[in-house]
């Protein structure tokens, strides 16, 4: 039945097909997109390979199975019979449309079954994200799916190769699953594969945390404690009455100038912290600040207070750099979650004005 298709033998297709798995968007990858997306459809099959390019897989298995050599070196009477002659007949025979079976059944399904199965190999690899590895081009999308029968999830089947299923949640459009889980009930098809759903999600949530870690690397976190400057209490002061709108909070000292006229609760609430420590205020003493507070305060550091709390502040900074594993990303950020900002504090500290 598959030579019905016109793609080639079992072990011609099954040899090229391993060596683009091996060789994924390498000058060896036969139908590589990187090629271009007309070559990665059609251009590798029409125009002349060397053969010696393309890179080596190993198909000792298909070379040992019976029914594979045999296609193979009957291929020719084979994509003659059930291309055009089993298709020609069913029409012929059956309600007499010899000339319709040749069109239709013959020349017509070659071209939309070979277009559909070229997708895979170009649009596949073109359009869709990327949910379980990025370091390659193959993609899933949906309209790829309908396409192809469900081979449209290219991303999992490139990192999960073994795995029969292209799709595998419930409703994704994958047919070709469908069909072959149908055919094992059947006892037309045996030992259908399946990668283990733990390894399966653990690569979805290492792409989640790739992707997470390069959007964090794009956005303002403040400036890192130890790059910012000790102030003592005196110039800390000194600078309040040239005019700036300093606050202190567990001994990061920011400016607000620019945030005072937007401040929720007004003007005069955060006017109230002005030259003080304000951590108090800040925890719950007037408001307890929410986690989006706290993350915009980061913003407007410019200094850490000598007396007020730097050395527990320095401290906290220390136990980052300790543990990178839990709290730096694979891009060398810092990571900051929810409850984890500096300025959260949920124990009393001393201000910097009882020091």
């Amino acid at each position: 039945m598959g030579g019905g298709a016109v793609e080639g033998s079992i072990r011609w297709w099954s040899r090229d097909h391993r060596a683009h798995h091996r060789y994924t968007d390498t000058d060896k990858d036969p139908y590589s997109v990187r090629k271009g997306f007309i070559y990665s459809h059609i251009g590798w099959m029409v125009l002349k390979q060397d053969p010696k390019r393309i890179g080596r897989s190993d198909i000792s298995d298909l070379n040992e199975d019976p029914v594979v050599v045999w296609q193979h070196r009957n291929y020719l009477k084979v994509l003659v019979f059930m291309g055009m002659i089993f298709p020609c007949s069913v029409c012929g025979l059956g309600w007499g449309d010899w000339f319709g079976g040749f069109i239709y059944a013959g020349i017509l399904r070659i071209f939309v079954v070979q277009q559909a199965t070229f997708c895979i190999n170009s649009l596949a690899h073109w359009i869709g994200e990327q949910p379980f590895d990025d370091r390659n081009s193959p993609r899933d999308h949906m309209i790829t799916a309908f396409a192809t029968l469900g081979e449209g999830y290219h991303n999992f089947h490139h990192e999960f190769p073994s795995d029969y299923r292209n799709a595998i949640q419930w409703y994704q459009y994958d047919p070709t699953k469908w069909c072959i889980w149908i055919w094992k009930q059947l006892g037309l098809a045996y030992d259908l594969k399946e990668f283990r759903s733990n390894e399966i999600e653990k690569g979805r949530l290492q792409q989640l945390q790739k992707k997470l870690d390069q959007k964090r690397k794009t956005l303002d976190w403040g400036i890192p404690l130890e790059q910012l400057p000790v102030i003592d209490w005196n110039e800390y002061q000194a600078e309040v009455q040239k005019g700036r709108s300093l606050v202190s909070i567990a001994g990061v000292i920011h400016d607000v100038s620019g945030f005072i006229k937007d401040h929720p609760g007004g003007k005069s609430l955060i006017a109230m912290g002005i030259g003080k420590d304000a951590t108090a205020m800040f925890n719950g003493g007037v408001y307890e600040h929410s986690n989006a507070a706290h993350n915009l305060l980061s913003t407007m550091r410019i200094g850490i207070l000598r007396g007020g709390s730097e050395v527990e502040i320095w401290k906290h900074s220390a136990q980052l750099d300790n543990s990178k594993p839990n709290f730096v990303d694979s891009t060398g950020q810092k990571i900051v979650r929810a409850g984890t900002q500096v300025t959260r504090v949920f124990e009393p500290v001393l201000s910097a004005d009882a020091a």
